[in-house]
C-alpha cells in the first residue's frame, strides 16, 4: 500500500488558527456542522469544496465577520467572539471589487485603506509587492482583470498583516495572470505569512497549499496534504478510464504565448 506523504509543517510548534466544533445555523439550514482544524504559522492552508459546502461562513467566522452558534476559534491567540476587532487588526483580507472606489487613485484607495488601521503608508511600495509600483495614480476602474486581483491583494497588506485570507484569488485570469499570483502567494509565504486560501481549481490547491480541508454539507469530510489524500483515494482502488497526460492544453497555451505577465 501506498504511504502518505508526511506533512513538512506538522512539524511546527503552535498554531496561529485553531478552530473547534464550529457551529452556525440559518433558520434550518445548517451551514456549519461541527468544523475543527488547526493551520500551524507560515503555512498555506486550502479550504475547498462545492458551492454551500460552509467555506465562506467558516472563513467569516475566523475573520470575526460573523459570530458561530457555538464552538471556539482563536487567530494568533485571539479569540474571534470575544475580540474581532483584534482579529481583524492583525489580519489582511482579499476583498472583491464592489468594496472599492472606482475613481480614486490606487494611491488614495490605499491610503483611505491605511487610515482605518489608523497607519501611514507608502502606497508605491505596497503596491511594488503585487509588482504594481507603476499605476499608483491609475484609477481602480481602469484596471484590467488581472491588475485588479492582484490590487485586490495589495489592499490586504495595508496593516502589514501576518495572516492572509484570500478568497478565490485567481478567479477568472488568464494562464499567465493566474500562474502569476500563484508567485505571490509563494512569495507572501517565503516572507513568513501564513495564508487561508479557498479555490475552485484543485490544481492550484495542489501547486500552493501544504495541507487542505475538503467541506461538504456544512462538516470537513478530509484533510491532509494534497499528496496524501491522491495516495489514499489509489490506495482504495481508484482508476481513471482515461491516463492522465504529461502536457495538458494549458502547458500549451504557456509554452506558445509565453509565461510573461501581460497588464494590457
Amino acid at each position: 500500500m501506498l504511504e502518505p506523504f508526511p506533512s513538512k509543517m506538522e512539524t511546527a510548534a503552535t498554531p496561529i488558527i485553531e478552530a473547534a466544533n464550529l457551529r452556525k445555523t440559518y433558520g434550518s439550514h445548517q451551514a456549519v456542522d461541527g468544523v475543527s482544524f488547526h493551520i500551524l504559522p507560515g503555512e498555506v492552508f486550502g479550504i475547498l469544496g462545492p458551492n454551500g459546502a460552509g467555506k465562506t461562513t467558516t472563513i467569516e467566522i475566523l475573520e470575526g465577520m460573523r459570530r458561530p452558534d457555538s464552538g471556539t476559534a482563536f487567530v494568533n491567540g485571539i479569540n474571534v467572539v470575544d475580540d474581532p476587532r483584534g482579529v481583524k487588526s492583525i489580519i489582511g483580507i482579499q476583498l472583491q471589487s464592489s468594496a472599492f472606489f472606482d475613481k480614486l487613485s490606487l494611491a488614495e484607495i490605499l491610503s483611505v485603506f491605511a487610515s482605518f488601521f489608523r497607519r501611514r503608508v507608502q502606497p508605491a511600495d505596497i503596491l511594488a509587492q503585487v509588482e504594481m509600483e507603476d499605476r499608483t495614480r491609475a484609477r481602480y476602474k481602469d484596471l484590467s482583470g488581472g491588475q485588479k486581483q492582484r490590487f485586490s491583494i495589495a489592499a490586504a497588506l495595508v496593516n502589514d498583516p501576518p495572516i492572509l485570507f484570500l478568497d478565490e484569488p485567481t478567479t477568472g485570469l488568464d494562464p499567465q495572470s493566474r500562474r502569476h499570483m500563484w508567485e505571490l502567494v509563494q512569495k507572501f509565504q517565503s516572507q513568513g505569512k501564513t495564508i487561508l486560501l479557498t479555490t475552485h481549481y484543485m490544481e492550484e490547491a495542489e501547486e500552493l497549499c501544504g495541507r487542505v480541508a475538503i467541506m461538504d454539507h456544512g462538516q470537513i469530510v478530509a484533510l491532509d496534504n494534497p499528496a496524501s489524500l491522491v495516495y489514499s483515494l489509489l490506495a482504495r482502488g481508484f482508476t481513471k478510464p482515461h491516463v492522465e497526460r504529461q502536457a495538458n492544453l494549458e502547458d500549451v497555451f504557456l509554452d506558445l504565448t509565453g509565461r510573461q505577465l501581460r497588464d494590457g
